[in-house]
């Protein structure tokens, strides 16, 4: 490394996590990360029916990198995986006389209507990562009546195992990156903030669906005091010792 670059990477590891620099033990006791929704169905590499402009082969490349190195630096692995029935309600096939991205209300909420996508055992369900990688997976969206953005809970309220699954690993601090950053990025990363974790959104490993959404989704989550950071600090991606 170039010594001269040294300070700019230690600033910019404490400025990406704060309570690290006042912790006893190493960051990885108590850091994870949550890869959201890296599936066939959301992605262009796979022509998957609901993929997010820029979801190439590069980028699955980038995630899959970096997550291999947090998981080498000592991190544990979480992700997030869509997995609706094929009746699901956010699925414009299943309402009549509606087209995809038509918005409804849906028991006093706005409801988008998306194209078929991630259907329990389907190949668009699939998480594209090396399932060696993960300390855990949560499924969400399961319940028919709902959708479910966040990797935390539903729309309906009813929580995953997400949260009780960091407490018991004793997570204080996640990091947080995938698909898309306007809808399950952000939903995953405000509840984590909203459950207490402290939180840091990487918006080079996430794509999203649009510009106008992924503008306010970053400035919803930094209201949430998440930090939004381009890249892994290098202190992050160092072997726990």
């Amino acid at each position: 490394m170039n010594p001269s670059r040294r300070p700019f990477l230690v600033g910019l590891a404490a400025a990406c996590y704060p309570s690290l620099s006042k912790a006893k033990d190493t960051p990885k006791s108590h850091s994870a990360v949550i890869v959201v929704d890296i599936q066939g169905d959301f992605t262009e590499a796979h022509k998957g029916s609901l993929a997010v402009a820029g979801t190439d082969a590069a980028y699955l490349k980038a995630v899959a990198d970096a997550t291999a190195q947090l998981k080498a630096a000592g991190y544990l692995i979480y992700a997030t995986q869509d997995w609706h029935p094929a009746d699901h309600i956010s699925f414009f096939s299943n309402h009549k006389d509606h087209k995809p991205f038509d918005v409804i209300q849906l028991r006093g909420r706005d409801q988008v209507l998306w194209p078929a996508h991630c259907i329990q055992k389907s190949k668009g369900a699939e998480i594209l990562l090396d399932a060696s990688l993960f300390t855990g997976i949560v499924q969400k969206g399961k319940d028919q009546r709902y959708d479910s953005y966040s990797g935390f809970k539903d729309d309906g309220g009813a929580k995953t195992e997400m949260e009780a699954t960091l407490r018991k690993a004793g997570v204080t601090d996640v990091i947080v990156y995938g698909v898309a950053t306007d809808f399950c990025v952000r939903a995953t990363a405000l509840d984590a903030a909203a459950a207490g974790f402290n939180v840091t959104m990487v918006e080079s490993l996430s794509r999203g669906v649009a510009p106008e959404s992924i503008r306010k989704a970053i400035a919803d989550l930094k209201a949430a005091g998440v930090t939004i950071t381009d890249s892994l600090p290098a202190a992050a991606l160092q072997p726990k010792r």
